[in-house]
C-alpha cells in the first residue's frame, strides 16, 4: 500500500488502528440439548445450531505452519458438547454466554462472536436465535 493510500484511508476512518487479527470460524455445528423454560423442553432435547468466530490468542500458527500453535477445532466442539450435556438453560442467551466465556477463558480467545439458534421453534421461521460479542476486537 502506498503511503498516500494509507493516508487517505486514516481520514476516512480517523478512529481505526491497523491491526492484524486472525479469526477462525465453525459454521452449523449441530448439537442436542435440553433448552428452554417450558416444561416439554426440560425433557426433550433440541437440535441447536452454533455459529462460531474465534479471535485466536497469536498468529504463531501462520508462521510455524504447525498444529501445536493452532486452536483445535475438535477440542473447541468437546468443550462445548460437555458443557451443554453437564446442564440445563432457560435461555439461549445464557447458554451463548457459557460458550463465549469457555472459548475466552479455556482458549485465550481475547474475542468471540458465539450465534446459537433453535431449528423450527416458530412456526414459518427455518431458526431463531442469539448472536453476542465478548471481548476485545
Amino acid at each position: 500500500m502506498q503511503s498516500a493510500d494509507f493516508t487517505r484511508m486514516q481520514l476516512l476512518q480517523p478512529n481505526s488502528t491497523l491491526t492484524n487479527m486472525d479469526i477462525i470460524f465453525l459454521r452449523e455445528l449441530k448439537i442436542d440439548t435440553l433448552i428452554g423454560v417450558y416444561e416439554w423442553e426440560k425433557r426433550v432435547p433440541q437440535t441447536l445450531q452454533i455459529d462460531l468466530e474465534i479471535a485466536l490468542p497469536s498468529s504463531l500458527a501462520c508462521q510455524t505452519d504447525n498444529i501445536k500453535d493452532a486452536l483445535n477445532y475438535a477440542d473447541i466442539v468437546r468443550d462445548i458438547q460437555k458443557a451443554l450435556a453437564s446442564r440445563h438453560y432457560n435461555l439461549l442467551e445464557a447458554l451463548a454466554e457459557s460458550i463465549a466465556q469457555i472459548l475466552i477463558e479455556d482458549f485465550k480467545a481475547p474475542w468471540v462472536k458465539v450465534s446459537v439458534a433453535k431449528l423450527q421453534a416458530i412456526r414459518g421461521s427455518r431458526m431463531v436465535g442469539v448472536c453476542i460479542e465478548r471481548g476485545i476486537k
